[in-house]
């Protein structure tokens, strides 16, 4: 498994519209791709987003970033709609689960 978190805050006075498509396209193109796995995505109180997506493989993300449509609307969020992100990135996270079942 390969994990990629994006954490990321909004510019203000972003075309909110505007971005949701954009995001729900993203979403809907990554479940399209191969090797995706999951995708969730969070906004904690202090207007912070954080989107976690779980990939079968590095190679995988790697061709998600290079997918054409990915790559323009990744431009479109760093003119458009992002003040700031993070982008974190693992191969083979360490996992510790819990089920009470």
């Amino acid at each position: 498994m390969y994990l990629v978190v994006f954490r990321n805050r909004k510019r203000p006075g972003i075309d909110a519209e505007a971005y949701a498509a954009d995001a729900e396209r993203m979403e809907a193109l990554a479940r399209a791709q191969p090797g995706f796995l999951s995708f969730k995505s969070y906004e904690s109180e202090d207007g912070e987003f954080v989107a976690i997506s779980e990939w079968a493989s590095e190679a995988a993300v790697h061709a998600w970033g290079a997918h054409p449509e990915h790559s323009a609307i990744r431009q479109r969020g760093r003119s458009e709609y992002y003040q700031d992100y993070t982008l974190f990135s693992c191969a083979e996270p360490r996992v510790q689960r819990y089920d009470r079942r």
